[in-house]
This record gives C-alpha cells, sequence and structure tokens, in this order.
C-alpha cells in the first residue's frame, strides 16, 4: 500500500511540475510579478491538497471554508490528470509533425469543459428503476415491495449538508417500504462527520420495514468503533456480519467489510436462513460473486467501485471486479453493484453517474 502511494504521489507532483513548465512558457514576456502570481496560484492549488489531510481529524473540517478547500484540492487531483493527457495528446501530435498553436489554451479550455460537466452529472444523480421477481411467496401483503438502495454517501468534508438533504428527499420522494445503504456513509473521519452533525439529517430516514446498511472500508478508515456508535444516534440499524428477518418474511444479510479479516463466510452467515422466503444479502465489495449465486441467495447488493468515478479510472475497475456496476442476473441471483450515489474525493462524475436505485419487488406466490 505505501508503495501505491508513492507511485501516486509521485506522479501527481510530476504530471504538476510538467503542466506548470507548460504554463509558464505563456508568460515567457510578461513581467516578474505576473509570473510570481501564476506561480503563486498554480502551486497552492497543487500543494492544497496536504492541508486538507492536515485538516481532516481536527474540529477545523467543520468549517464551511474546509468543504471548499476539499473541493479545491481534490478536484485538482482531475485536473492534473486531464490537463496532463490533453498536453501528452498534443505532445504525440508533433511526432508527426502535427502542430496546433495555443495548445496549453486549448487543453485548458477542454479541461475546464470536463469538469464542469463531470460536477453537474455529481449534482444531479439519477434514478435507476429494477423491477425484479422474486418468485417466492411474502407472509403478509402487498404482494409488491418497494426496496430504495444507495450505497456510499462518504459524508464528511466532501458531501455537504445541503447535499445530503437532496439526497434525502430523494429517497424518501419514492416512498420506500424498506431503505438499504450498501457501506461507506462515513467519509474518510469521524470528527467531520460529528462536528457538522450529520445525524439530524440522517434522523429524517425512514421506511415501513426499516433503514439496514452495512460497514464500508470507509468505515474502518474512519474508526469502525467510533462508526459504529455514531450510526447508533440515528435510525439506521447497522449490521456486521448479521441477519433480520422482516414482518413479511424477507430476509437481510449484511456482511461485514472485508477490511475485517475475521469477519464470518457468506456460507456461516447464511445457517439458519429459509430459503423458502427471499433473501437478501448487502455486501459493500463486489467480490467473489460466485458464491452468493452457487448459495442461491435472490438479491446482492453492493457498492464500492464508484466505477472509477472518472474515466479512465473506469477501465481498472472494469478489469478489477467481475462486475464493476450495475445489473446481472445469474441462474437465480440477482446482482447489483451501485456506482453510489455521492462521490470520494474529487467532486466529479465524468463517463459515470451517480445514482439511487429502486427495485420494485413482486413475490411469487
Amino acid at each position: 500500500m505505501a508503495k501505491v502511494f508513492i507511485l501516486v504521489a509521485c506522479s501527481y507532483l510530476a504530471g504538476n511540475i510538467y503542466i506548470y513548465i507548460r504554463g509558464l512558457q505563456l508568460f515567457q514576456s510578461s513581467s516578474a510579478i505576473i509570473k510570481w502570481i501564476y506561480s503563486s496560484v498554480f502551486w497552492l492549488c497543487a500543494l492544497s491538497i496536504v492541508l486538507m489531510l492536515f485538516l481532516r481529524n481536527t474540529r477545523l473540517s467543520a468549517l464551511p471554508v474546509s468543504h471548499l478547500l476539499f473541493e479545491c484540492s481534490s478536484g485538482w487531483l482531475v485536473f492534473t490528470l486531464y490537463m496532463g493527457l490533453l498536453l501528452l495528446a498534443f505532445e504525440c501530435l508533433r511526432v508527426f509533425n502535427i502542430t496546433t498553436p495555443y495548445t496549453f489554451i486549448i487543453a485548458l479550455s477542454l479541461t475546464i469543459g470536463i469538469l464542469i460537466r463531470g460536477f453537474e452529472n455529481y449534482q444531479h444523480p439519477v434514478t435507476k428503476v429494477i423491477n425484479i421477481d422474486f418468485n417466492k411467496p411474502s407472509t403478509s401483503l402487498p404482494a409488491s415491495f418497494k426496496i430504495v438502495a444507495v450505497s456510499d454517501i462518504h459524508l464528511g468534508m466532501g458531501t455537504s449538508k445541503r447535499l445530503l438533504q437532496k439526497y434525502i428527499q430523494m429517497i424518501q420522494s419514492q416512498q420506500p417500504d424498506l431503505i438499504l445503504i450498501g457501506g461507506d456513509l462515513v467519509d474518510n473521519s469521524i470528527l467531520s462527520v460529528m462536528h457538522r452533525h450529520f445525524e439530524t439529517d440522517l434522523s429524517q430516514l425512514h421506511a415501513p420495514y426499516g433503514v439496514y446498511m452495512v460497514p464500508g472500508n470507509h468505515e474502518y478508515i474512519s474508526g469502525i468503533t467510533d462508526c459504529i456508535r455514531y450510526i447508533g444516534q440515528t435510525p439506521v440499524r447497522l449490521l456486521r456480519d448479521s441477519t433480520v428477518t422482516l414482518p413479511n418474511g424477507v430476509q437481510i444479510v449484511g456482511r461485514d467489510d472485508r477490511s475485517n479479516p475475521a469477519r464470518k463466510t457468506l456460507p456461516q452467515l447464511l445457517k439458519g436462513i429459509n430459503h423458502e422466503y427471499p433473501v437478501i444479502v448487502i455486501d459493500h465489495q463486489p467480490n467473489n460473486l460466485s458464491e452468493p449465486v452457487d448459495a442461491g441467495i435472490d438479491l446482492l447488493f453492493c457498492g464500492h467501485t464508484h466505477r472509477g468515478q472518472v474515466w479512465p479510472m473506469s477501465w481498472l475497475t472494469d478489469r478489477m471486479f467481475d462486475i464493476s456496476y450495475g445489473y446481472e442476473k445469474r441462474i437465480n441471483t440477482n446482482i447489483y453493484v451501485s456506482s453510489g450515489l455521492s462521490i470520494w474525493g474529487p467532486p466529479f462524475r465524468i463517463g459515470t453517474q451517480s445514482e439511487m436505485i429502486v427495485f420494485n419487488i413482486s413475490f411469487g406466490k
């Protein structure tokens, strides 16, 4: 893990040095003060991520300015990615004797346009509706059942209270019978969540059959013990390697995250489960998908991948995971891997989409 961090940090620094030098060429004939302003603004943006990392576990993370700092510093990561790729693309054209004037300005304009579009995608989640027939009975009417499922909300310095209120309104407008949260409710610091009092917003979540979630890797990053205590102040019921049977007979199996090496296996969790009635498994990370299929569960809901969140990272997640995004049915098991309702880090969705999923469940007789 340390090697990966060092590699990413070195790549980020090298990319910024390259972009800075190319940008400085625009000011060759400018005064020293203009060059100084350019240099100061550029490196303040490039290195702001270091300041953000120091602030996230302090009381200062509750200040409104910390949200702006988070978006600017994490957003610069994506700016570096696309600006660097576009400048390199123009360099490749020069190999074939294709020269373009004002390449830096063109690359900058395209990058800003891409980021604006990506920010709009992030700010406007879509609602995906999936109709599923379990072909299993329910012990009570109605014969249909609406589940709203979301994942990767990442509360903290990134996801603001304003945006969380928007998410809650989206969820409640569906009038769900049941709400499922597929992990990573918290981002990187429980202190930021506590200082912003997100529990007052989460208390507005309501469904007749309850609100259930499983831990994600970010609950462990933020401190699983503190997260458990905090979530206990809300209507959200945390399932860690535990099961619950709803009044209508639907059984929910909540798996602990893979961050816990001692978590139970799926066969262990399914002991005592009545497979004549519907079985839903929530597991944050979509690994080893053959296991729930072999176990014959009816619905598996996962998150975690964000489908890379920004292109070309989506290529990477598509190769890392058997299913990195979307719906697929394997034998009798319905599988859905969500790209997430919110984001991790940079406030952009480029080539991916923030989403909420509505499962309309029909029960067989």
